[in-house]
């Protein structure tokens, strides 16, 4: 092949082409692992062999990388490697590589009902826009972007409806060797994202009132045109699970919480992974759908009763 070029210079490349096409979060995130993991790695070969790969997998996960991000970091070199043999500067070769078997995924962590409970009582009882944010998501499993990005324009009282429209993060900008960070205000990752989201009688409570005397465009979780961040938000409700003597639970957690309440209270799986937003059944039913030993039992007994 004439015009060979090095994975650096194919990265090159391959960035200024790719810019033009996705989010500046997907771009950000591309160059990250690019920059941490790939360049190091392969930025001077002009080939790359399956054994090669092979050999960085097992690497990055002695290193304590978990396989969906090792997983992910091969996405983006296939796609690299890809628009290398488009432009006929790279031979591509498709590789397959092994994983070790992972151990049985422990499962989710939520709140227990009683301390679900304990927590949204405590708003009730402590009403601040930053503890509201909390409420929110455990009564509609509201990402930490999303609620951080929460105006008051997306909550319409009248309907009963949360509109979930933009997310904030934080992003990390590489250009140049020279990184810094930006936080970005945008909608969300997917179509499956952007949703409406029914209230409890109990939210629609608390913010019925509120919406007739807010600024319709403030954020809700300040009250204010500047937004908070998910960075800031989380080590608030880090203080908050301590000072109610609730086990550490990540933000997250408030959203497999809801999710979870959602799931043994009988609602259609599909129904749930709309309100999530999630891009399809499959992932709802891999997180929350977990049958116990009683619902096991239940399920025999029903398919014996059937048979007499």
């Amino acid at each position: 092949m004439q015009n060979q070029k090095t994975i650096s210079e194919i990265i090159a490349l391959w960035k200024a082409d790719k810019k033009q096409y996705v989010k500046k979060s997907s771009f950000s995130a591309y160059i990250l692992l690019i920059e941490n993991h790939l360049l190091p790695a392969f930025g001077t070969k002009t080939c790359i062999e399956e054994s090669e790969v092979q050999t960085f997998v097992l690497q990055k996960l002695a290193e304590g990388l978990s396989q969906k991000t090792v997983k992910d970091i091969l996405i983006v070199l296939k796609m690299i490697l890809k628009f290398g043999a488009k432009n006929k500067v790279f031979e591509y070769v498709p590789f397959d590589v092994q994983y070790p078997t992972e151990r049985e995924n422990p499962g989710i962590e939520v709140l227990s009902r009683a301390n679900q409970k304990k927590m949204m009582n405590f708003v009730r009882e402590n009403f601040t826009f930053r503890n509201l944010g909390v409420y929110i998501c455990l009564s509609t499993g509201l990402r930490i972007g999303e609620i951080c990005a929460l105006t008051w324009e997306d909550i319409d009282t009248e309907n009963g409806i949360i509109a979930v429209r933009k997310t904030i993060q934080r992003i990390y900008t590489i250009e140049n060797s020279s990184r810094h960070t930006e936080l970005l205000l945008d909608t969300p990752k997917t179509k499956n994202s952007i949703r409406e989201i029914p209230m409890t009688k109990d939210l629609l409570q608390i913010l019925k009132p509120l919406k007739k005397i807010v600024n319709n465009y403030f954020f809700v979780l300040t009250n204010d045109a500047k937004p908070t961040e998910p960075r800031t938000y989380r080590n608030y409700y880090k203080k908050m699970l301590e000072n109610l003597n609730i086990p550490e639970l990540k933000f997250h957690g408030l959203r497999h919480s809801f999710a979870t309440r959602c799931i043994e209270s009988n609602c259609d799986y599909k129904t749930v992974s709309v309100i999530l937003g999630h891009s399809n059944i499959s992932t709802t039913l891999n997180l929350y759908v977990h049958p116990n030993l009683e619902q096991k039992k239940k399920c025999i007994e029903q398919m014996a009763k059937m048979l007499k």
